[in-house]
């Protein structure tokens, strides 16, 4: 088993770009909430900018996975991003009260376990190492 991998898996790219997309997505909502309202007369004020803020960080994390881990000179990362991109839609979904609030934010808990399953993922993937060949 490469420990490096891990540790590159979970330190520097799942969880930075955990805190990216939290980020992204508690002040898209943020911005989502203010233009409801603003006092815009429709039962759809601030949908445009939920379903941007959503569809956005949902695509924008498997890419920022896979670049992540390919600034870190490690390859065959299909399984972290596919994996890592539909954890996130779901963890993200399912606590969409909790981001979509005033102030509002993922539970820790939650984040960590993102950080963990990716900490796997990324182990899981196999990748050829950092020169092209296969690791031992």
């Amino acid at each position: 088993m490469r420990y490096t991998r891990l540790v590159k898996g979970a330190v520097t790219v799942t969880a930075a770009t955990a805190a990216v997309c939290h980020t992204l997505m508690t002040a898209g909502y943020a911005w989502a909430g203010a233009k409801a309202a603003t006092g815009e007369a429709t039962v759809f004020a601030g949908v445009f900018e939920w379903l941007v803020t959503t569809a956005g960080c949902w695509a924008l994390m498997p890419l920022l996975l896979g670049v992540g881990m390919r600034a870190m000179r490690e390859r065959g990362n299909t399984t972290l991003m596919v994996g890592g991109g539909l954890l996130w839609a779901l963890l993200s979904l399912s606590l969409v009260d909790e981001l979509d609030r005033p102030d509002g934010s993922m539970p820790l808990p939650f984040l960590a376990f993102y950080v963990l399953a990716g900490t796997g993922l990324a182990g899981a993937g196999g990748g050829t190492g950092p020169r092209g060949r296969g690791g031992p």
